[in-house]
């Protein structure tokens, strides 16, 4: 079994920053894809960030140049850096693992823009 623990969410007023964080534990293969998708109220779960194992980086257009992920292979742990945030970017934001057919997801961390 896979567990997605996330940290780092909370309330930062626009053109701040945040950083979060995702840790996964259980069986863990070498090849899959872990990254970061978003909830914000009424609307759909959308795409932020994604990392293959193989180093391929993937990022929703709304994000490219305001958010970096990042990767610890060796602690299993992916990063995702929110920097010059507006108050479009509030939502549960959600870790995610695929691997052997499988999807995973964290429980979600609540990320709040507003000043």
């Amino acid at each position: 079994q896979v567990q997605l623990v996330e940290s780092g969410g909370g309330l930062v007023q626009p053109g701040g920053s945040l950083r979060l964080s995702c840790a996964a534990s259980g069986t863990i293969f070498s090849i899959n894809v872990m990254g970061w998708y978003r909830q914000a109220p009424g609307k759909e779960r959308e795409l932020v960030a994604t990392w293959g194992s193989g180093g391929t980086t993937n990022y929703a257009d709304s994000v490219k140049g305001r958010f970096t992920i990042s990767r610890d292979n060796a602690k299993n742990t992916v990063y995702l850096q929110m920097n010059s945030l507006k108050s479009e970017d509030t939502a549960v934001y959600y870790c995610y693992l695929r691997q052997v057919l499988r999807s995973y997801w964290g429980q979600g961390t609540q990320v709040t823009v507003s000043s």
